[in-house]
């Protein structure tokens, strides 16, 4: 018996409606790349923006969890009690300058904590009068975290400038990144050193970047390819 005229027609259309969303999809996933590269390009201008404005720690970030990029490099304050001691070595400041910083565990209220750069080990002992019973006011730039080792973790020094590397010798619960400070207060009353200062940042365009646009154009690729098999297989039956 010979088919109905209508099936072959129906059949085309068929393939043509299945060809068309197949390649809407790879179309779709190359905008959601582009659309992944673009907001890590906004984050990264973000991140090497600095804000003056002097926040409240707890308002931009939480303990425990990720920094946000909207955080980093910004201006905070918080206060409490400085509960550890640990020597960084090994850290360059923006000058370039490789000297071993001062880092103490700062406990904020009854169960957080952050990690502050305070100044130079070698001038750690211009304030012999700060015990663990003084609230101390810090003030000064939020960073993220480090991720490479300076130096090999051991009693009392830590190999990088990240909570990670001391969650071993504290209960608290710990913010992400660090603060270099830039003041520090007691009752009004300034406590004086030389500050660091942080590590230039770079503003080269980090390599996940490229990563996200070169699935744009894998997926964008599949695409062509899907819409250009049913032409070449027309003409390939010619």
């Amino acid at each position: 018996m010979t088919p109905p005229a209508s099936k072959p027609l129906a059949s085309k259309l068929a393939q043509g409606v299945a060809v068309i969303s197949i390649a809407a999809i790879f179309i779709s996933l190359g905008i959601w790349q582009l659309d992944r590269a673009r907001a890590l390009k906004e984050s990264l201008v973000v991140a090497t923006t600095i804000d003056k404005n002097i926040v409240a720690l707890d308002s931009i970030s939480q303990p425990r969890e990720s920094l946000p990029p909207a955080a980093m490099n910004r201006m905070v304050k918080t206060s409490g009690h400085y509960v550890a001691d640990f020597k960084a070595p090994n850290q360059s400041d923006n000058q370039g300058v490789v000297s071993d910083w001062q880092v103490s565990l700062l406990q904020i209220g009854t169960s957080s904590g952050i990690l502050v750069v305070r100044g130079l080990w070698a001038d750690r002992l211009l304030n012999p009068d700060i015990s663990q019973s003084m609230v101390i006011d810090v003030t000064g730039q939020l960073h993220a975290r480090q991720d490479s080792d300076q130096s090999e973790n051991s009693a009392g020094v830590i190999s990088r400038l990240d909570s990670a590397v001391i969650v071993g010798t504290t209960d608290l619960d710990l913010f992400d990144g660090y603060i270099i400070a830039t003041g520090e207060s007691h009752r009004g009353q300034e406590l004086l050193r030389p500050r660091t200062t942080p590590e230039k940042q770079s503003s080269r365009i980090p390599g996940f970047y490229w990563q996200h646009l070169s699935y744009v154009v894998i997926w964008w690729l599949m695409a062509g390819v899907v819409l250009y098999l049913p032409l070449y297989r027309r003409k390939v039956d010619l």
